[in-house]
């Protein structure tokens, strides 16, 4: 059976590259019938983010990401001091007591082989003791190639802490083996740590998984994404207007492409279709322009009435509106809208009077407000076509340019050059809010 987990530490807010590590793990075992584990791997108490775990769920529950079994790590230390032991007791491990100290204070070598691996001591730190000379290879899942390493390199690594707190380099080790995860999908900066891991499951007698290391998501501006750079938690693109199911769409094709080159898929339809194969190897690219483009299509796919709850939580003014008029304010912006927290910036203009900068008017402002009040005035009736033609009709009469003349009652009205369609707009302002404000610009 497949078996996958989604293993996350719950030191901070998720990141889109650990979403998408959920995504391919979760698609993996269900496209094959199997199962999906969440592993908390908790054993970093220090750096712990209170309500981390449950916030890992929420989110996880937010794109219906199940999982078939929960495990968290430091519920299981007995079980990593009792194998660290043995692998002291094999010949494969040593104490140290060096751990956490600074090699200039303190004197201890920070070279690959520690110090300590020769003077036996009986208590303190557990390290590997890594062979020389000695080649360790795998063929990576997702990169389809051979990898290997001359231990050489490789440095005698910390398997558990003087806390008795195992590292991630003993405890992924034991808890996929435990597990019998078949397929350990993980981050690309995890690559250096394999050999180690490779010689713990050689030491241990254990079946190595399948394991495959993704694409690096890349900055726009260059180097790996970073969360220093803008928001790419999970939470804080949520929290800026984005939608689970355009963060969805958008995460699994970063280093990831269907054969149909399909971009709209429902969570059923990515497990129904997924193929390992289709993992890329170039390192993808943070497209923000990509990912509104995602969310507008969402955006549009929403019912009427849906939408226009999510604009009452984002705006209580709008909240306090005539009910037909916020369904006719949610349909004028839902074809323009790329993100829910673009509502204010779009539609404020319709329950608050705006300050307008007289230095954006052309030249002919003037004139164009006075005859759209002539118009406005006299005019026989409250729709659309009748307001569309009349306004024309002064146009022409006047031979004013016609971006000049609807521009100039964009920004009496809004206060802005960037709006919903003025003459809608106008339509739900109603004719005496309209001529109000248009008087004011005279």
């Amino acid at each position: 059976m497949i078996r996958t987990r989604f293993a996350p530490s719950p030191t901070g807010s998720m990141h889109i590259g650990n979403l998408r590590t959920a995504f391919y793990a979760y698609a993996l075992a269900k496209h094959n019938k199997g199962d999906f584990i969440l592993r908390i791997e908790d054993t970093d108490k220090k750096r712990e983010k209170m309500g981390g775990v449950e916030d890992i769920k929420r989110l996880l529950k937010i794109f219906n990401i199940k999982w078939d079994e929960y495990c968290v790590q430091s519920q299981r230390l007995e079980i990593y001091n009792k194998i660290a032991k043995k692998l002291v007791s094999d010949g494969h491990a040593f104490y140290c007591q060096c751990e956490a100290k600074n090699a200039k204070e303190d004197g201890f070598s920070k070279e690959l082989r520690d110090p300590c691996r020769d003077k036996d001591l009986k208590s303190g730190a557990i390290k590997l003791k890594v062979p020389d000379k000695e080649n360790i290879e795998f063929t990576d899942y997702v990169l389809k190639k051979k990898i290997s390493w001359n231990t050489s390199t490789v440095g005698d690594a910390t398997l558990l802490k003087s806390d008795g707190f195992p590292t991630y380099h003993l405890a992924v080790v034991v808890d996929d083996n435990d597990m019998k995860i078949s397929h350990a999908l993980r981050g690309h900066d995890w690559m250096p740590s394999t050999p180690i891991h490779l010689l713990v499951y050689k030491y241990l007698e254990f079946t190595v998984p399948e394991i495959g290391h993704l694409t690096d998501i890349m900055d726009p501006d260059g180097g790996k994404l970073s969360k220093r750079k803008g928001s790419t938690s999970v939470d804080g693109l949520i929290n800026e207007g984005y939608l689970p199911e355009a963060l969805f769409n958008f995460v699994i094709l970063l280093g990831w492409a269907p054969k149909d080159n399909k971009e709209l898929f429902t969570l059923k339809e990515f497990v129904n279709l997924f193929d390992p194969l289709g993992f890329q190897k170039a390192n993808p690219i943070f497209n923000r322009d990509k990912l509104d483009w995602f969310n507008g299509e969402y955006i549009r796919k929403i019912s009427n009435s849906n939408l226009c709850k999510k604009f009452e939580i984002q705006n209580s003014d709008f909240k306090k509106m005539d009910k037909d008029k916020k369904i006719q304010i949610t349909k004028l912006v839902k074809e323009r809208i790329k993100k829910i927290s673009d509502f204010d910036s779009l539609a404020n203009f319709f329950f608050e009077e705006p300050k307008v900068d007289n230095k954006l008017f052309g030249i002919d402002y003037k004139k164009h407000i006075e005859s759209a009040l002539l118009v406005l005035k006299n005019i026989k009736g409250w729709d659309l076509e009748t307001l569309n033609s009349d306004l024309m009709n002064e146009v022409t009469k006047n031979n004013f340019k016609i971006g000049d003349f609807f521009m100039s009652l964009r920004i009496s009205l809004t206060g802005t050059k960037f709006t919903p369609p003025i003459n809608d707009s106008i339509i739900i302002l109603g004719k005496e809010e309209t001529i109000k404000r248009l008087n004011k610009m005279e």
